[in-house]
């Protein structure tokens, strides 16, 4: 989303001048242009505010430049500046769409006021919007980025406009905190979800047989391959390669990966014959491959030719919030998988997962999940370091009674399913004290519905 901006269109200069030291000594960005052409360059769908446009202008007037911006997106608000009582093209404007009016000469204060007003609006329409989008890819089959904590949002809101775009990502995030989920996700929620995911540990396999795995061989082209074999980029043709730990490249391979990346193109070990592909690259890294690459371990040429995108996954002790849905979630696939009951956490089971700093991260969570639908409570407590609050990790009162109070409406919802009557008795609490509840830690009742 880009900053929130005015675009101030007038073919005065004198106003255009008085507009901008207005804007400036009220701390908003303003850009002044003299025609309409000129102000609709500067928008887009993500515009993130509001167009401020004289209605007498040569060329396109305010009303051309009304129409325009709402073919573009019609939520973008439009302020018309009219004459001194032109009431007729005031409610002309407003019928057509306007945000409002304001006439000349105008008074500072209303302008500014207005111009707020509509910029909050704008700001209201643009995450409504976002929030939309990720709720209809929830919607879909497949993978989920589980999670409303800041940070879990914050990778959300980098990776969803990607989705439909062939941008080579690199995912940068500690062992375990679900680099292989997100990247998985991405694929699913992408146009090359019909054509094939694959996935190739990049430090899990010997370093003389890695080329092959890559981009194939012919038979014959060295001891013991007796068959031709399909690499893992012709496989992923028209898809997603997921290269995990790619920092354990080895550095020759580097150099062929590099010109694969470039040219599209691959040629089987043993052959001449190039091989067009079509093939995104999603590669994921627990090193800093910046460093890497000025120590002259990893190919600095090779980092920004996977590093289009840089996604940072923050680890699990960093969103403590999450953790009572992840865990029920995770409980819910391996009753499935073992065909035993869900015993959802009470509250005081829940409030203790949070203060664990989980150094396995979310596969940490999801092991002592399925050893909590094998073995029942008694999982936890042969679990001590992950009930056991963690030095490094306390809270003070205040944070620690907001966590309570929270996992314990969480834990509430997913027994109940959402049902805020049964939430309420369970809780003993009243309609609107849980809603306020809800409300201070973020939780919707439909997060939780089966």
């Amino acid at each position: 989303m880009t900053t929130p901006a005015i675009v101030f269109i007038d073919d005065d200069p004198d106003i255009r001048q008085v507009m901008a030291q207005t804007m400036a000594l009220e701390e908003l960005a303003v850009e002044c242009v003299a025609d309409g052409q000129s102000g609709l360059a500067k928008l887009s769908a993500e515009f993130a505010g509001v167009v401020l446009c004289d209605f007498n202008m040569p060329g396109m007037n305010g009303l051309e430049v009304l129409q325009a911006v709402r073919t573009l997106d019609d939520a973008i608000p439009v302020i018309i500046l009219t004459g001194q009582g032109d009431i007729s093209t005031a409610v002309t404007a407003m019928q057509q769409g306007a945000y409002d009016f304001i006439e000349k000469p105008f008074d500072h204060d209303e302008l500014i006021e207005l111009l707020k007003r509509a910029l909050e609006k704008r700001q209201l329409a643009l995450e409504n919007r976002r929030l939309k989008a990720q709720l209809k890819l929830l919607a879909r089959p497949g993978p989920r980025l589980l999670g409303d904590s800041p940070g879990m949002q914050r990778v959300l809101s980098t990776i969803t406009p990607l989705l439909n775009t062939s941008a080579n990502i690199l995912l940068r995030g500690e062992t375990g905190a679900g680099k292989d989920a997100i990247a998985r996700y991405i694929h699913e929620n992408s146009q090359r979800s019909t054509h094939n995911f694959v996935a190739i540990n990049c430090g899990a396999v010997p370093e003389n047989l890695i080329e092959s795995e890559l981009f194939g061989h012919e038979s014959g082209a060295f001891t013991g391959a007796d068959k031709r074999r399909v690499g893992k980029f012709e496989h992923a043709h028209r898809g997603t390669l997921f290269l995990d730990e790619v920092e354990s490249m080895p550095l020759p391979l580097q150099v062929k990966l590099l010109r694969v990346l470039e040219e599209l193109k691959v040629e089987r070990l043993g052959s001449n014959a190039s091989i067009d592909v079509d093939v995104r690259v999603i590669a994921a890294t627990k090193a800093d491959l910046k460093k890497l690459s000025d120590a002259g371990e990893f190919r600095a040429d090779l980092y920004y030719r996977l590093n289009v995108v840089q996604v940072d996954i923050p680890p699990l002790r960093e969103r403590k919030d999450d953790v009572p849905l992840l865990f029920h979630h995770f409980v819910l696939i391996a009753a499935a998988r073992y065909d035993r009951e869900s015993v959802p956490l009470d509250a005081s089971q829940a409030a203790q997962l949070m203060q664990h700093n989980w150094p396995g991260n979310v596969r940490e969570l999801r092991n002592l999940a399925e050893r909590y639908v094998l073995l029942g409570p008694m999982a936890l407590a042969e679990n001590p370091g992950a009930m056991a609050p963690d030095i490094a990790g306390r809270q003070t009162l205040v944070e620690m009674m907001d966590s309570f109070e929270r996992s314990a409406i969480v834990s509430a919802l997913n027994v109940c399913q959402g049902s805020i009557k049964d939430t309420m008795l369970q809780l003993g609490l009243a309609r609107k004290t849980l809603y306020d509840k809800m409300k201070k830690h973020g939780l919707d009742k439909a997060e939780f519905k089966e």
